[in-house]
């Protein structure tokens, strides 16, 4: 059982997770806030011990047992802008890792477009989707599925799962890791609005496929190359040959 007023006391924020929501059971955090009218807060944090739909990117499903980890979505809908989401996506991996390695002293790397690894194997998911009046977006929801506690991952996976119990070797507070990770997510924020360049270096630190031969592939379409850069909105910059090419989206890994 999570235990709030622990969460509380641990929370440093002026905004980010004021207004906390705690539920047992839940479709999809990330769907909730995006279409709720009742929880329209700024920094509005939702907390689900599991959903019954939760996902990731191309809405591959999210397993996470009940009870053992942390799935939560956070809403921001001032201060917003177009260009942001994709930065509040890398930001967010960086928050991630920045907090396991500040509390358990793990080996963390951040990988495009959104995954966050411990050894390699892949600790968390991040998934920000926003509603849009006309053309300008009205909020941004960020989603975070986090494996803490869970001791085993039973199926097949593209990247092999861990947690941070698993590698940490103990079990670990999902109070005290929650509200540490809300602290520093306000702190890259602020920064996403007022240099969003400071969290895209930050992620660049972090990524160790910048560099390396990588394959990328999207629907049906494999392309090969070297991973060179991200642009100024966190999109994949891939060389091939003399050519370079702007990447959306893709699952990639190295040749």
């Amino acid at each position: 059982m999570f235990n709030i007023e622990e969460f509380d006391i641990k929370l440093d924020t002026e905004f980010i997770g004021r207004n906390f929501i705690y539920v047992d059971e839940v479709d999809s955090t990330n769907t909730l806030l995006l279409n709720s009218k009742e929880f329209s807060q700024n920094g509005t944090v939702v907390l689900a011990e599991h959903q019954t739909k939760g996902r990731g990117r191309k809405n591959r499903e999210w397993y996470s047992n009940s009870g053992q980890n942390l799935t939560f979505s956070i809403l921001l809908n001032e201060n917003i802008n177009n260009k942001l989401i994709n930065i509040l996506s890398l930001g967010s991996a960086v928050v991630v890792a920045q907090t396991i390695e500040n509390l358990y002293q793990l080996n963390i790397e951040v990988k495009w477009p959104n995954d966050v690894l411990i050894n390699k194997k892949k600790v968390c998911g991040i998934l920000s989707e926003s509603s849009s009046r006309g053309n300008v977006i009205s909020k941004i929801v960020v989603g975070i599925g986090l494996n803490v506690n869970q001791p085993n991952f039973p199926g097949k996976f593209e990247i092999a799962p861990t947690s941070i119990r698993k590698e940490f070797k103990e079990e670990v507070s999902r109070e005290r890791l929650l509200s540490e990770l809300l602290n520093n997510f306000e702190e890259m924020f602020n920064e996403a609005i007022e240099k969003p360049t400071k969290v895209l270096n930050d992620w660049r630190m972090r990524c160790k496929m910048i560099g390396e031969k990588i394959k990328v592939v999207e629907n049906e379409q494999t392309k090969f190359g070297v991973f060179d850069d991200i642009d100024d909105e966190g999109f994949l910059i891939l060389k091939i040959g003399d050519q370079k090419e702007k990447i959306h989206f893709g699952d990639v890994s190295l040749r």
